[in-house]
């Protein structure tokens, strides 16, 4: 066992009801790391091409990374990765909590499933040892009636379950996984690729804690931590969460409103973070939000998650459920045009009970609402439910009727491209990629992320490059640092697409990519504002592994994981023709405030595109890795499945 691992891969086949226990050599731990590059090593080794991603033959790999389970903050993280039924891509997602840590606790660097089982089951992982249990009188349960189930039943309240809710044992396609009732694996729908297995949970208890290699040096940058953060521009997140995001977004015209025909909202101020602390926050009212109302991950300070408790009229919530955060405000609100924070929240918490993705859910609904009120969809399609911008009790019906897969909701489950196919009409109104809904993060107004959309294997994602803002000229004067160290010294305007915000966005990538694999918060150990900058990341890892890991070294394992997801998408016959934006984001100027009249210019991201595959070592006709490039990255064996 190397520092920083347990050494030990669970290996899980339902079909056969067998469970086997793999130990990897390290050359395979300090090549991938862990989460989202050390998952695609063995979904590309062993999954067949081609399959369905509800069938059997999908493999769905659950991985934290070498420094899950230290103390230090931002380190409790895991990555869950399989096709994507949603997109037909690599799926790929993050959560937090105290779950992944306890995993690792649990004797174990990952957990690797395969098959299905004839009937409900859920995962009981004790102390290194495992075995499958029935699940049957747990199917159909929400996540807080079955995580209080599964506690009772192995009689340990502290045990963390990792589980679906009902979303995701109907299929969801952008179904989550849920810990904690509140962390989600929301994007790529990983749900239901676990429903499609009859898995409901994975169960969870441990006492093995890590092994660090140079326990001072770790202790160093604890220390450092906890004494920068009250100064820190992280300390905002922490009391407001991403919450606070809201009136950033608006102030630069890029809060997502009316399924992105504005990038402001007239009623953002109603929905904005110090609103929700102020307000909904559990303890809000003696004023002990601080102490009832954030929550955190496992050995973290920063305390960022909300958590809400109210009953207003015809909407409440249980602190059980956590809170929305920034993208849930936008997805469930001013995507819809809703500016009701207690309706709002109240679907949050639904998405939380039967484990849906809020982003997905509030744009397919967002999607349908324009779709009507432009008349391409009617009430013979929508069951006789009129759905307009800005009624949230509409909104509220589409959750619950997505997340019982009934009448309409039936076909919004499917998320908003299939939904379009299946009715035939509405795709003008589509702003999804690779199929995938977007995050609340707009293209038009951070001109790098309409490249980063595009080209990203799993769909539009704002957790996968840094965002343009940062990196000009005023904001990158207090970052230079941490941007030199990755090369990067050429500040640009957010609007710029040119080579040089091109090779922003491309080496951003790399490092996010790193963090999904070494598996750090990126609100954490980020870039630019983050508590840590990314030689402290290298530094951390060092520190753990004892391995003498270099910033570059761990560039390079993003990179690998950016190119595996290449491959396994040129496998599934997703190449170039896919890195494309919505025809919306091209031709529809966006209306008012600071982005008024702001589009994509569609040569100038063309242009982009065909710089990031050069800049990349791409085949720039068809977006697939070169075989020198693999070959560089230590990924002969990728280029010969490939055929290249």
């Amino acid at each position: 066992m190397h520092a920083g691992y347990m050494g030990k891969i669970l290996r899980v086949d339902l079909t056969s009801e067998t469970i086997t226990v793999e130990e990897p050599l390290p050359d395979i731990y300090r090549r991938y790391m862990g989460g989202s590059a050390l998952n695609l090593y063995y979904l590309l080794q062993e999954m067949p091409a081609n399959v369905d991603a509800l069938s059997p033959d999908n493999i769905l790999a659950l991985s934290v990374g070498p420094t899950t389970g230290v103390s230090i903050s931002g380190q409790s993280r895991m990555t869950a990765t399989a096709k994507s039924p949603l997109t037909g891509a690599i799926g790929d997602s993050q959560c937090g909590g105290f779950w992944p840590a306890k995993l690792k606790f649990a004797g174990f660097d990952a957990v690797i499933i395969k098959g299905k089982a004839a009937k409900p089951v859920y995962l009981w992982i004790d102390d290194g040892k495992a075995e499958l249990r029935d699940a049957s009188h747990l199917w159909g349960k929400i996540t807080g009636e079955a995580e209080a189930a599964i506690r009772d039943e192995l009689g340990d309240a502290k045990i963390e379950v990792l589980q679906i809710g009902p979303g995701g044992e109907k299929m969801v396609r952008f179904a989550s996984l849920m810990n904690m009732c509140n962390r989600a694996n929301g994007r790529t729908g990983m749900g239901a690729v676990m429903g499609s297995k009859n898995l409901k949970a994975v169960a969870v208890r441990g006492n093995h804690k890590p092994q660090v290699a140079d326990k001072e040096a770790l202790q160093e940058l604890i220390k450092w931590g906890a004494k920068t953060f009250p100064n820190a521009d992280v300390a905002g997140l922490g009391k407001f969460g991403t919450a606070g995001v809201i009136s950033v977004q608006q102030a630069l015209g890029g809060l997502p409103t009316y399924n992105f025909n504005s990038g402001v909202f007239d009623g953002w101020e109603a929905i904005d973070g110090e609103i929700l602390y102020n307000t909904l926050l559990a303890g809000s009212q003696e004023g002990q939000q601080d102490r009832k109302g954030r929550d955190t991950c496992y050995g973290c300070i920063v305390r960022c998650k909300r958590v809400v408790e109210f009953s207003q009229g015809a909407y409440s919530a249980e602190p059980l459920y956590g809170g929305p955060e920034y993208e849930s405000l936008a997805g469930l609100g001013s995507y819809c045009g809703i500016d009701d924070l207690a309706a709002i929240c109240h679907a949050n918490e639904l998405c939380n009970k039967y484990g849906i993705d809020t982003i997905s859910g509030g744009a397919t609904i967002a999607w349908a609402m324009e779709a009507f009120e432009a008349g391409v969809l009617t009430a013979a399609d929508t069951g006789g439910l009129q759905i307009k911008f800005g009624d949230a009790e509409s909104m509220i019906k589409l959750v619950q009727m997505i997340v019982e897969r009934e009448g309409f909701g039936d076909i919004l489950a499917e998320g908003s491209a299939r939904a379009a196919a299946k009715l035939g009409k509405g795709a003008e109104f589509l702003i999804t990629a690779k199929g995938q809904e977007p995050p609340a993060h707009m293209p038009q107004v951070k001109r790098s992320l309409a490249l980063m959309y595009a080209v990203n294997p799993f769909g539009s994602d704002h957790e996968s490059s840094d965002h343009d803002l940062t990196y000009e000229e005023d904001s990158y004067k207090a970052f230079e640092d941490r941007y030199a160290s990755l090369g990067l010294n050429n500040p640009l305007p957010a609007q710029s697409l040119d080579p040089a915000k091109v090779e922003f966005a491309r080496i951003t990538q790399q490092f996010f990519g790193m963090l999904d694999s070494v598996n750090l918060c990126h609100f954490v150990w980020g870039v630019s504002w983050p508590l840590y900058g990314p030689e402290q990341a290298a530094a951390m890892v060092k520190a753990v592994t004892g391995w003498d890991v270099t910033l570059q070294e761990l560039l390079e394992v993003g990179e690998r994981r950016v190119n595996m997801m290449r491959a396994f998408n040129a496998r599934e016959g997703i190449a170039r023709d896919q890195d494309k934006l919505p025809a919306k984001f091209f031709d529809r100027p966006l209306k008012g405030g600071p982005s008024d009249g702001i589009k994509v210019d569609k040569a100038q991201f063309e242009a982009a595109l065909q710089e990031y595959y050069h800049q990349c070592g791409w085949d720039e006709s068809s977006g697939i890795p070169k075989r020198e490039t693999l070959e560089r990255l230590g990924l002969n064996w990728v280029a010969d499945q490939l055929g290249i």
